[in-house]
């Protein structure tokens, strides 16, 4: 019983020190250079292209279109008939109206006469006159509302789209034709208000259009709107567009507004940094170093300070390394 119990305890001793020398062994940690190469901080936003010079044109009353006058593509001078409205039932308004003035003129003629010959008093001409130009004055404004059923360009340009068919009922808020230059061009983006106020006109900004895959577009910080939208808690950013820039009115772009290039930036991989630092190996030891990091990406962190470019770095730190710790390098 004895001989059993120390055959027991030596197996406990040797399984004691396998472990405890398994333990001890350093840890396997892979190595990868700090490089350098171009980093890029920049303000993300999205946004529309439109034309510098555009407008809207709708009707100024509720009516059936009767006619379309105008063309996509087509340029129209100011002033420009683009719709005819269904206007009959203003016309006739506006005969009705044109015959009490015709009357009221006649019978002032004829109480003139009257006045003259000592028939009638002058208050009597008096009265045929004010009711002749109130008459007057009723069909001329009837007359002008007969312009409202006439849909005219509001300036000169190209008609870019045209929303309207014969036959449809329009009213006021429609808008029954987008004019304006087709070059040149711009971004309406918005730009978050956490990051609007690092935003500036003359900023480079790159453009990505899914219409254009891997091709990278450029355009400008144009202008700021000064007043913000507070349900969106955005502010609208216009972005100038080169002339050969080969987007088109309507097309959706994400944009980022170049904050701050560097071209020759200290670059490590994401794996690399923990809490604010990384861990290097001398002599077979762990050393933490703290950095202070600039632009992250999804392949590459910058480092601003505390790193140079060439410096072995651990990539995938595993979970408890510390600074002063044994480990080996993995191949």
């Amino acid at each position: 019983m004895v001989r059993k119990l120390l055959i027991l305890a030596l197996l406990a001793a040797v399984g004691a020190g396998g472990w405890y020398g398994w333990q001890s062994l350093p840890l396997p940690v892979t190595l990868a250079p700090a490089t350098t190469g171009l980093a890029v901080e920049a303000v993300y936003a999205t946004g529309s292209v439109e034309p510098v010079t555009i407008a809207r044109v709708g009707p100024a009353t509720r009516a059936r279109v009767t006619a379309v006058l105008v063309e996509e593509g087509q340029r129209v001078t100011e002033g420009q008939p683009m719709a005819q409205l269904d206007n009959r039932e203003t016309r006739a308004r506006v005969e009705e109206a044109e015959a009490r003035a015709r009357y009221a003129a006649e019978d002032v003629a004829r109480v003139r006469t009257l006045v003259s010959r000592d028939i009638a008093a002058r208050a009597t001409l008096d009265r045929a006159e004010s009711e002749a130009r109130a008459a007057r004055a009723v069909a001329d404004a009837i007359l002008r509302r007969l312009d409202d059923f006439v849909v005219r360009a509001p300036a000169a340009g190209v008609v870019l789209r045209r929303d309207v068919e014969v036959g449809e009922i329009v009213d006021t808020p429609a808008t029954l034709f987008w004019i304006g230059e087709p070059s040149p061009l711009r971004v309406s983006a918005e730009v978050d208000e956490e990051d609007i106020a690092r935003v500036s006109p003359g900023q480079k900004v790159v453009l990505r259009a899914d219409a254009f895959p891997g091709r990278v577009l450029t355009g400008t910080v144009a202008t700021i709107t000064p007043r913000g939208d507070t349900t969106r808690k955005a502010y609208r950013v216009r972005l100038a567009l080169p002339l050969d820039t080969p987007l088109l009115i309507g097309m959706t772009v994400e944009a980022n507004i170049v904050l701050r290039e560097t071209p020759d930036a200290v670059l490590v991989s994401p794996d690399a940094l923990r809490d604010g630092h990384v861990f290097v190996v001398e002599d077979g030891v762990l050393r933490r170093i703290p950095v202070r990091v600039g632009v992250q990406a999804p392949r590459s962190i910058e480092i601003r300070e505390g790193l140079s470019a060439g410096t072995m770095v651990v990539v995938e730190p595993v979970s408890g390394l510390a600074a002063g710790q044994r480990v080996r390098i993995r191949s």
